[in-house]
C-alpha cells in the first residue's frame, strides 16, 4: 500500500546568500510582500530537503502542491524535471536517483518575471514552497501519480444515479481494478471490477441518488478505487487504494432566471477569495483555510469565486462538505503575452486545474481569464481563449466556463461570447462613475443579449477601518461609504434575477505590494473582512441581513466614535421587520426596516460616552459607544494625498495628481465626462484633448462622440471622472498633459 509522509523542514537560501533552516510550508515574501513599495523580493530560492530511506522494492515519488512560479528539482545532484505554473500540484518520480539512505532534494524555484502566468496584477506573487511537500511510497503496480497531479481516479457522477470511473493504473499487468461506492454513513451502495489496463473504464448504476444540493444539503459520496494482484481478488488485499469525494447533482444557468441546481432556482450571491493571510503570504494553515470556510459561510455566501488562480486542494475539500459553489480559474491575468511559452502555460495551466479538481461535486465553473483585455482586445488572445474554452469542454464536458471581462469590454464583443456564461468586473461607484450606474448597464447589456447570461464577478470600493464621515462620498475610503456602496448594489441585485452569479470583491483584505492609497501601503482594502481576519467590517452585516435567515441586528459605527452635531444619525442592519433602537438603556423608538437598514436620525446624545443597541423580541444587536463633540473629529479623514493611487498608475502620474489643487466649486479632472462634455466651457476645454485621450488608448475603438442606442458602450464615457479615462489611456496621457487641462478646468466656476 501507499504511504505519505509530509515533510515539514528544509534549508533555504535567496540567490548569494547561505542556507539556514526554514520550516515548511515556506515563502520568502511574508513581510516583504505586504509592506508595500512594490519591492518586494523577486528572484530565485534554493530548498534543501532530506528525504527518508526508501523502502525496497517501491516506488518513490516527491509531489509539491504549490511552488511558485516556476520549480526545477534534483535528487541526489540528478535533475528530475521543471514544472511551470505556482498553483497547482506536480510530482517527480524519485526511485532511479534514490540512494538506500542520506537522499537529499534539490528545489529551485524562482518568482521572478518571465513568461509564465500571472505576472501583472493587483496581489503580491509570493514565492517559494508555499504548500505541502509530501514523500510518497507505493508498490510498483499503483495507480499512475504522473497524470497532471491527479490521483489517477476520474469519476463522472450523473443525477440519476450513472456513474463513469475512468483508472490509470501502470506496472499492473495481471492485475484487477475494483471499485466501491459509498454513502455518506459508509455504506456500499454500487461495486465493480475490471481487468486492469493502462486506461481502465467501470460503468456502475447508484439507485436513488442522495443529490449533492449545495448549501442546503451537501450530501458527499465516496469512490474508493483499489488495485489487486490476480483476478479472483475477493481474499486478495490491494497494492494501492485511491479515495475520492463525489456528489450527485444536475445544474443549469438561465439567462433569464439565473442558476438551477437539481431543478430548483438557486440565485447564487457569494464572494471572492484570496488566499493569503498577514504575516503568512501564501503559506497558509489548514485552521486558516477552515476559519476562511467559517466566516464566508457566517455572511451568508452560497457562492465562492477562487481567485486568480488554482487554490490548495484541502479548501476545494472543505468547499464539497460545506456546500458551496465554486468558480475555478487559472491566472490568465491582466496581462497578455504574445509568446509560445505564455501561450502553452495557459494550457498547461488549464489543463491542471481541471484535471486536479474533477472530482469535485462544489465545481460549477472554470473560470479561462480575469480582466486580460485590459490592454486591448488583439487576435492572438481571442485565439488563446477560444482555444482554452474548447479545452475545458474536451477535458470536462459536464461543467461550464466562464471569464471575468474587464468593464471596458464592449457589450458586442467577440470576447463576451467566447465561454458558455459571461461575467464582468464593474466598478461604477468607485474607479470610475456612481453605483446607481451599475443597474442600467446590466439592463442595457440584458437587453442587447437577451440569450446571454450575464454576471458579476467583480464589485466592490476600497473600505479602511480608521476613515469615517457622516456623508459619504466616492473614494473617500470611509467604512461609511463602502457600507453605503455595498447596500446599494444590493439593492441593485435583487431586483435583477437574470444575473446568474454575483462575486464580491474580495471577502478578505489581501496584499497587493504595489498599493498605495487611502492612507495604507501594500494592501487592497476592499475586503468585507480585515487581513487579519479579526474585524468584520459594517459592510460584512448588510450582507448577513440580506443573505441569511437567522435572525441578526447589527448597529454600525462602532469605530466611529466622535460625532459632531450632524453626525449622530445611527444605522443599523437587520434580516427582522422592525428594531428598537436603546441609548444609555433608555428606548427611543422603533422603526420598520427598509431593504434590511433602519436610519435613526439625530439621535440626542449625552455629554461623554453613550451605548446604543438595538433589539427586536429576544434579538439583541451589537452595542456600540458613540460620544458628542461641538466639530466633526478630522483625525477620521484620509489625509491628502492618498486618495488616489492604484496599483495601475504611474508613480510620476500620481506625483503630479497629487500636487494638483481641486478648489471647492469649480470643475476639475475629477469631474465626470458627462458632465464637463455637459458645459460649453469646459466642453471646449475637452475638445482637442478628448483625441488624444482616446485616440491610442486601448479602449481608442470606442468613439466617445458617438454615445447613441446603437453604440453598445453608450453613456459609459459619460460616466466616468476624466481622470480614469486618463488611466485607460496609459502613456498617452503625460503628467504635463493632466497638469494642462486641470489649469484650465479649475478656472470655470461650477453653476
Amino acid at each position: 500500500m501507499r504511504t505519505v509522509t509530509l515533510l515539514t523542514k528544509a534549508l533555504f537560501a535567496k540567490q548569494g546568500e547561505s542556507l539556514a533552516p526554514v520550516a515548511l510550508p515556506h515563502t520568502w515574501n511574508a513581510l516583504d510582500g505586504q509592506d508595500g513599495g512594490n519591492d518586494y523580493w523577486r528572484g530565485i530560492g534554493t530548498y534543501q530537503i532530506e528525504l527518508p530511506a526508501p523502502t525496497k522494492g517501491k516506488r518513490q515519488y516527491i509531489e509539491f502542491q504549490g511552488a511558485n512560479h516556476v520549480a526545477t528539482v534534483y535528487c541526489n545532484g540528478r535533475e528530475l524535471g521543471t514544472h511551470k505554473g505556482g498553483f497547482s500540484t506536480f510530482r517527480f518520480d524519485l526511485t532511479e536517483a534514490m540512494k538506500p539512505e542520506g537522499n537529499v532534494l534539490t528545489v529551485v524555484v524562482t518568482n521572478a518575471k518571465s513568461d509564465i502566468y500571472p505576472q501583472n496584477a493587483d496581489f503580491t506573487f509570493y514565492g517559494g514552497l508555499y504548500r505541502d511537500v509530501n514523500f510518497i511510497e507505493v508498490e510498483p503496480a499503483h495507480f499512475t501519480l504522473l497524470k497532471d497531479g491527479t490521483a489517477g481516479v476520474f469519476v463522472t457522477p450523473r443525477s440519476n444515479g450513472k456513474t463513469r470511473i475512468d483508472l490509470f493504473p501502470v506496472n499492473a499487468d495481471g492485475h484487477t481494478v475494483t471499485v466501491d461506492v459509498k454513502d455518506a454513513e459508509g455504506k456500499v451502495v454500487a461495486t465493480g471490477k475490471a481487468k486492469a489496463e493502462a486506461h481502465t473504464v467501470i460503468k456502475l448504476d447508484v439507485k436513488n441518488p442522495h443529490l449533492w444540493n449545495g448549501m442546503a444539503d451537501p450530501y458527499c459520496y465516496t469512490v474508493e478505487a483499489s488495485l489487486c494482484a490476480g483476478i479472483d481478488v475477493l481474499e486478495v488485499a490491494p497494492v494501492d487504494t485511491v479515495t475520492v469525494t463525489i456528489g450527485y447533482r444536475s445544474f443549469h444557468v438561465d439567462p433569464n432566471t439565473g442558476f438551477w441546481l437539481n431543478g430548483k432556482n438557486v440565485p447564487l450571491h457569494g464572494v471572492s477569495r484570496h488566499q493569503d493571510r498577514q504575516d503568512k503570504g501564501w503559506a497558509i494553515s489548514k485552521a486558516d483555510h477552515e476559519q476562511d470556510i467559517a466566516l464566508i459561510k457566517e455572511i451568508g455566501a452560497n457562492t465562492i469565486r477562487l481567485a486568480h488562480y488554482q487554490h490548495d486542494q484541502y479548501f476545494y475539500d472543505l468547499c464539497d462538505h460545506t456546500g458551496f459553489a465554486l468558480w475555478a480559474e487559472i491566472p490568465f491575468i491582466s496581462q497578455f503575452i504574445p509568446t509560445k511559452e505564455a501561450h502553452d502555460n495557459t494550457i498547461s495551466q488549464m489543463t491542471e486545474l481541471v484535471a486536479q479538481n474533477y472530482n469535485h461535486p462544489a465545481i460549477f465553473f472554470w473560470g479561462i481569464s480575469n480582466e486580460i483585455t485590459i490592454a486591448g482586445e488583439t487576435e492572438g488572445l481571442y485565439q488563446n481563449l477560444t482555444e482554452l474554452h474548447a479545452l475545458c469542454k474536451k477535458l470536462d464536458p459536464s461543467r461550464l466556463t466562464t471569464m471575468a471581462q474587464v468593464s471596458m469590454v464592449p457589450m458586442n464583443s467577440e470576447h463576451t461570447y467566447i465561454t458558455d456564461v459571461q461575467s464582468y468586473n464593474h466598478y461604477f461607484g468607485w474607479y470610475v462613475g456612481d453605483v446607481e450606474d451599475n443597474g442600467p448597464w446590466f439592463d442595457k447589456f440584458h437587453e442587447l443579449n437577451p440569450d446571454r447570461c450575464l454576471g458579476v464577478s467583480e464589485y466592490g470600493a476600497e473600505n479602511i477601518l480608521k476613515w469615517h464621515t457622516a456623508f459619504p462620498d466616492n473614494h473617500d475610503y470611509t467604512e461609511e461609504y463602502a457600507s453605503h456602496y455595498h447596500h446599494e448594489m444590493l439593492k441593485t441585485f435583487a431586483t435583477r434575477p437574470y444575473l446568474w452569479s454575483t462575486h464580491v470583491w474580495n471577502m478578505f483584505d489581501f496584499a497587493a505590494d504595489a498599493r498605495d492609497e487611502g492612507g495604507v501601503r501594500g494592501r487592497n482594502n476592499k475586503g468585507l473582512v480585515t487581513y487579519d481576519r479579526k474585524t468584520k467590517k459594517d459592510a460584512f452585516y448588510i450582507y448577513q441581513a440580506y443573505w441569511t435567515d437567522k435572525p441578526m441586528i447589527h448597529v454600525c459605527g462602532e469605530r466611529f466614535v466622535d460625532r459632531a452635531p450632524d453626525e449622530r444619525d445611527i444605522t443599523v442592519y437587520t434580516n427582522c421587520d422592525e428594531v428598537t433602537l436603546y441609548v444609555n438603556g433608555e428606548c427611543i423608538g422603533a422603526k420598520k426596516a427598509e431593504d434590511h437598514a433602519v436610519v435613526f436620525k439625530n439621535v440626542a446624545l449625552k455629554e461623554g460616552d453613550n451605548t446604543v443597541t438595538a433589539k427586536h423580541g429576544e434579538v439583541e444587536g451589537n452595542t456600540i459607544t458613540v460620544r458628542p463633540v461641538a466639530e466633526h473629529n478630522f483625525a477620521y479623514d484620509v489625509p491628502e494625498g492618498n486618495q488616489g493611487a492604484n496599483w495601475f498608475d504611474d508613480p510620476a502620474a500620481v506625483a503630479a495628481r497629487k500636487a494638483m489643487k481641486f478648489p471647492a466649486g469649480y470643475y476639475s479632472i475629477k469631474d465626470k465626462v458627462g458632465t464637463l462634455m455637459a458645459n460649453s466651457e469646459t466642453a471646449a476645454v475637452l475638445k482637442d484633448a478628448m483625441g488624444k485621450i482616446l485616440g491610442g488608448s486601448a479602449f481608442g475603438m470606442m468613439d466617445a462622440k458617438k454615445q447613441t442606442e446603437d453604440n453598445p458602450m453608450s453613456g459609459f464615457y459619460n460616466m466616468m471622472r476624466l481622470t480614469d479615462l486618463m488611466k485607460m489611456a496609459g502613456k498617452n496621457v503625460t503628467a504635463e498633459m493632466k497638469q494642462q487641462i486641470n489649469d484650465a478646468l479649475i478656472k470655470i466656476k461650477k453653476d
